[in-house]
């Protein structure tokens, strides 16, 4: 493994020490996990958009004015 020193902003610490999920949890672990909730997020969203476009395609969606009739507004 190979040790780097970051400069990063007062308030970029004190979000990162917010978010440790015990007093003892690294930065690094922090960033990690950080980093794998977003590799997820992605892989999730592209299926998510992906899933979208076919219902669009097959026409299954609702207009805003349709939902606003829909709804009495």
């Amino acid at each position: 493994m190979t040790i780097t020193t970051i400069q990063i902003k007062e308030e970029t610490k004190k979000t990162l020490q917010s978010m440790k999920l015990h007093p003892r949890e690294t930065y690094e672990e922090v960033i990690e996990r950080m980093l794998e909730d977003l590799r997820e997020l992605n892989e999730e969203t592209i299926a998510d958009i992906e899933e979208a476009r076919k219902e669009i395609e097959s026409g299954k969606f609702v207009t805003h004015e349709q939902l606003k009739k829909d709804l009495g507004l």
